[in-house]
């Protein structure tokens, strides 16, 4: 029955006075959903704290709790949480620092604004992952000495950290000026040379695939060379050098900066690895000639990747869409098109040129009724879901193409409550379509009796306001977790059934 309780506690109109009754018997689960609850008063807020540690964070974390109602002894874990959130008192620092758990410390590391004194002794921890933590997040000026730490892995959160200083950045990924680090993960663990073998058999091993140091720490060093690649505050002229370094992995990070010089970007774009090539053509950076070179690429990823692009040009990305696989998605570039360009798209004798378009939601009524009427199912399709439909509109897709429209009609906005009647005895039956309609505002509760029978959209309609209360109670013991759940969330739940499910919860806790 917990799973049903846990449904309770997320439904809306759930009475107060149950509210009370449900958090003075939550576990941690039950907790969970009550947190979450927009109606929670300070007091049932504070009376679910004191009851259960886990939700104390989850109400932090949501504005809930303030540093009065937190004792950083008892509730360690919900004081890390307002710390992070720039609302803890600067004492409570000064005590976890010590915590006797790594997490905690971890955790403590991440938190902005700390008193000096705890930031050197995070600094100075014996657990490494402290101090990488720190290295991610802390200032400009404790990132430049952490960029000198003996262990690689902190100097690998040097890296990442965007306020490291640009030239900090520039040795660590170059290593010129810079100590050789004397550990890293791998070698803290193995013997050297070790390599972690990607099927590794043992049960305690947590070191990543590709793990390997042979006393150069070189997975580790370049996870730190890929994190600076990633770090915008890297100076370019620091990492044009990687567009002929022999990991593609480096390669492709390096061709998704936003920097990226036009010479550069050139080379990448012949680079022999069509991952490489991808990730540069989705960058918004690259200047037109790149940009037109891509299109012409061998590799359909490529170019699916450049018709993403925001700035690619509107004749290529025409071009693009009449041999390339682009998705049922509205694209960037289309998202921005103009009037014109709107026109020019709606018109073209390509359909899955006309696709494109089809996917905007904005579209003057002139345009949407024309492609409404399109010739090819693929480009009605794409419109199916537009508002401002007709039902007349919407019934005439649905004969003339029948299983190829009716989930996406479904899921227009404005699709009738007899349409969506009509749609579930389809046939032959579109099981997507059933998911649609029972998530469907407007649908009613013959809809939704039709959609239960669906093992999909069973738990999606089990939710819906719409469905009988009777139908609600003979969920609520449904062989499906998630349907009962539903079931107990839904607004439409008698309240007498509500207080009946809370007493049986309270005698059985006894």
């Amino acid at each position: 029955m917990n799973h049903v309780l846990c449904g309770l506690a997320a439904n809306p109109a759930l009475p107060s006075e149950l509210v009370d009754r449900l958090i003075a018997i939550a576990d941690a689960d039950l907790a969970a959903d009550l947190a979450g609850r927009a109606d929670l008063s300070r007091g049932q807020a504070l009376a679910l704290a004191a009851r259960v540690e886990e939700s104390a964070v989850q109400l932090a974390y949501q504005g809930r709790l303030s540093a009065e109602d937190v004792d950083p002894a008892a509730q360690p874990d919900a004081a890390l949480a307002l710390l992070d959130e720039g609302a803890g008192e600067p004492e409570w620092g000064r005590r976890l620092v010590a915590d006797a758990e790594v997490r905690r410390r971890e955790k403590l590391a991440g938190c902005p604004d700390l008193p000096a004194e705890v930031v050197r002794a995070l600094a100075a921890d014996p657990d490494v992952r402290v101090v990488a933590e720190l290295a991610l997040w802390t200032t400009a000026e404790r990132a430049a000495e952490l960029a000198e730490h003996p262990h690689a892995e902190v100097r690998r959160a040097v890296a990442a950290n965007e306020a490291t200083p640009p030239a900090v950045l520039a040795r660590l990924i170059g290593g010129e000026g810079m100590a050789p680090a004397e550990r890293c993960v791998v070698c803290d663990r193995e013997q050297t040379p070790f390599a972690h073998d990607p099927h590794c058999p043992r049960l305690d091993c947590d070191l990543p695939p590709g793990a390997a140091c042979d006393g150069s720490h070189e997975s580790t060093v370049h996870h730190l060379r890929e994190a600076a690649l990633r770090n915008p505050a890297t100076p370019v002229a620091a990492v044009v050098g990687f567009a002929d370094h022999p990991s593609a992995l480096l390669r492709r990070t390096l061709a998704a900066r936003a920097d990226l010089p036009p010479e550069v970007a050139a080379r990448l774009a012949l680079d022999p690895v069509p991952g490489v090539r991808a990730a540069l053509a989705e960058n918004p950076a690259l200047d037109e000639a790149t940009l037109r070179t891509l299109a012409d690429d061998a590799h359909q990823d490529v170019r699916r990747s450049l018709a993403h692009n925001p700035h690619v040009p509107f004749d290529v990305l025409v071009r693009l869409a009449a041999g390339t696989k682009l998705g049922a998605t509205l694209l960037p570039r289309v998202e921005a098109a103009s009037a014109a360009e709107v026109a020019e798209l709606a018109q073209s004798p390509s359909a899955p040129v006309r696709m494109l378009v089809a996917h905007r939601r904005d579209l003057p009524a002139r345009i949407r009724d024309a492609l409404a009427d399109d010739s090819d199912a693929r480009v009605v399709k794409s419109v199916a879901a537009h508002p401002g439909l007709s039902d007349g509109q919407l019934r005439a897709m649905v004969r003339r193409y029948g299983v190829q429209v009716v989930a996406k009609v479904a899921a227009n906005p404005d699709a009738a409550p007899a349409l969506l009647e009509d749609l579930t005895r389809h046939q032959p039956a579109v099981r997507k379509a059933f998911r649609e309609i029972a998530r469907h505002r407007r649908a009613t509760a013959p809809a939704l009796l039709a959609c239960l029978a669906d093992v999909q959209a069973r738990p999606v309609a089990a939710g819906h306001p719409a469905l009988p209360p009777p139908v609600l109670v003979e969920l609520l013991t449904d062989t499906d977790r998630r349907v009962a759940e539903a079931a107990a969330a839904n607004p439409s739940l008698h309240p007498g059934v509500m207080l009946e499910l809370v007493r049986w919860a309270a005698s059985a806790g006894e």
